[in-house]
């Protein structure tokens, strides 16, 4: 059991958790979910021992090991990718190094006989003859070559040091995992093989993500911080919010009777239980939400945006034509041949191994960049909104959230402004903040008021959920659902994919691939994995 007892933090002025009592137990998965700014990471810091709080002590069961996913991507980089993932058992790292040392010795003694001796039997105790093909093992299941596993960590890039410090993390069977946005950086393959991972694995989790699909794949329960108060409640992220979000309807509608609105719940509960016989938890999962309190369910206080994507104008029959464009950067051929009618009513997903080559045609099609041959063609009725992966020229100038987004604006009314920056949730005196100085999640709401003012009938965004958190996230997603218009779009998250998705077009430097349906099935068709392989020979 890993506890966490009477926990207070305050920096200043600002208290994060107030006398915070919970505990995590069993073979279960712990999604702790919050608004940015809430403290996600700092528990999770405080939990692992690598902060202290102001008050109030961590209980860790006597025996048990906790690992921690590193987030400093240079620590290891004088070691071998191979021992970097075996460093992740320090018991059994410090026992390989020490038998190491005594074997070494040029003036070998009997003490130092009995001394290997008792190093050898620890060794075998922990499954040390196994250690480095289990961490082989690790770093394939995560995509890290096997030509890669002697090379120094200063050798690898960015994604592959994520992947080697994840394999660190979970390498050894440790009692407690502790991971903190595990899937950045990740590709779909990878994130489906951690998926799989954390369903097998026995012990406890406790990860924070704004992966949605991933927590509702993986976790048991979620743990809400909220009002400096961290609540655990049973079930996956969905369960969560819908539950949540029927409470608040349920509160809000006051000429609601008890006994139906009871009734209600019942049948919420009976109606997930039963969808959880069809997850890949599905024993423990449905046994969870039988034995659930209906008491147990909250209204949530999130504030979640409100995203109105609406068109000034209708859209016409042509929409867009891409005709045998190809583009190059520094020398690598980022696509070629590349052909696309984009009809009414489209949602496309825009994929691509190399995310340089989705960025640049996002950016030839809003003339940011040329192509280096094709072209491409709008109707005439098309009026675009773009939302950019990269934003930060947009936020040079020292000016209030007001001058920032009136200067996109025909009607300069104050009032009409504050409405859009109102919906992103910039109310009052947030609203005179200097755009100069936005958090990222902040800027994007920004940009999102920006695009929403427009009032596009075609709208290119470029991983639009970056930055954002879980409730900007769910909205936009909402919004896009429901947008009557075309949409291109490229992102990492998974069920923002699959719900917003009709078509999906892959980018390859040979051509694309091109097909309608969803997500889902697009990544399990066998007939379109060999579709890939073809292309990318």
């Amino acid at each position: 059991m890993l506890s966490a007892n009477d926990i207070t933090l305050q920096y200043g002025k600002r208290v994060l958790f107030d006398e915070v009592n919970i505990k995590f137990t069993g073979d279960n998965c712990f999604g702790v979910i919050g608004a940015n700014g809430a403290g996600k990471s700092t528990f999770l810091k405080i939990l692992s021992g690598e902060i202290d709080a102001n008050k109030g002590t961590v209980s860790l069961e006597s025996g048990k090991r906790m690992a921690v996913l590193k987030q400093n991507h240079f620590e290891y980089d004088e070691f071998r990718v191979i021992d970097t993932v075996m460093m992740g058992y320090k018991d059994l790292w410090d026992v390989m190094k020490e038998k190491d040392a005594v074997y070494s010795k040029s003036d070998f003694t009997e003490e130092d006989g009995i001394k290997a001796a008792e190093l050898e039997e620890q060794f075998a105790e922990m499954d040390g003859w196994n250690a480095e093909p289990d961490a082989a093992a690790l770093l394939s299941g995560l995509g890290i070559d096997v030509s890669s596993h002697e090379k120094p960590m200063k050798e690898l890039n960015g994604n592959q040091k994520v992947r080697v410090l994840l394999a660190q993390a979970i390498f050894g069977n440790p009692d407690f995992l502790i991971l903190d946005e595990p899937t950045n950086d990740l590709d779909i393959q990878t994130v489906t093989w951690l998926e799989d991972f954390l369903l097998n694995f026995k012990n406890t989790v406790i990860v924070v993500s704004h992966d949605r699909h991933f927590l509702d794949t993986v976790c048991t329960h979620i743990v809400d911080i909220d009002f400096k108060k961290v609540k655990m409640f049973t079930g996956n992220y969905t369960f969560w919010y819908e539950s949540s979000q029927l409470a608040l309807r349920q509160r809000n509608n006051a000429n609601k009777k008890a006994e139906e609105k009871k009734k209600e719940l019942q049948e919420f509960v009976s109606r997930f239980s039963a969808n959880a016989s069809k997850s890949k938890q599905a024993t423990s999962r449905k046994k969870l939400l039988e034995k659930i309190n209906l008491e147990d369910i909250e209204p949530s206080s999130r504030k979640y945006p409100a995203i109105i994507l609406s068109s000034e104008r209708e859209a016409g029959d042509q929409i867009l034509h891409i005709n045998n464009m190809s583009k190059s950067l520094d020398s690598e051929l980022l696509f070629s041949n590349l052909n696309l009618n984009v009809s009414r009513g489209d949602k496309i997903a825009l994929i691509s191994k190399n995310d340089l080559a989705t960025t640049a045609l996002y950016e030839i099609l809003n003339g940011i960049i040329s192509p280096d041959s094709g072209d491409f063609k709008f109707g005439q009725t098309i009026t675009t909104g773009y939302l950019p992966n990269e934003n930060k020229e947009f936020f040079e100038e020292k000016q209030s959230l007001i001058d920032w987004l009136r200067q996109f604006s025909s009607n300069k009314d104050e009032v009409y402004i504050r409405g859009f920056l109102g919906k992103m949730l910039f109310s009052g005196d947030e609203t005179l903040k200097m755009a100069d100085v936005l958090s990222g999640g902040e800027k994007v709401r920004c940009m999102i008021s920006r695009m929403m003012l427009k009032g596009g009938n075609f709208l290119m965004l470029d991983e639009p959920t970056n930055h954002l958190d879980l409730e900007s996230i769910q909205a936009f997603n909402n919004a896009l659902i429901n947008f009557p218009g075309t949409v291109i779009f490229t992102c990492h998250d998974h069920h923002f994919t699959q719900t917003v998705a009709n078509r999906i077009v892959e980018i390859t430097p040979k051509g694309c691939l091109d097909k309608l349906m969803t997500f889902d099935e697009y990544i399990s068709s066998p007939k379109i994995k060999e579709q890939k392989e073809l292309l990318f020979k």
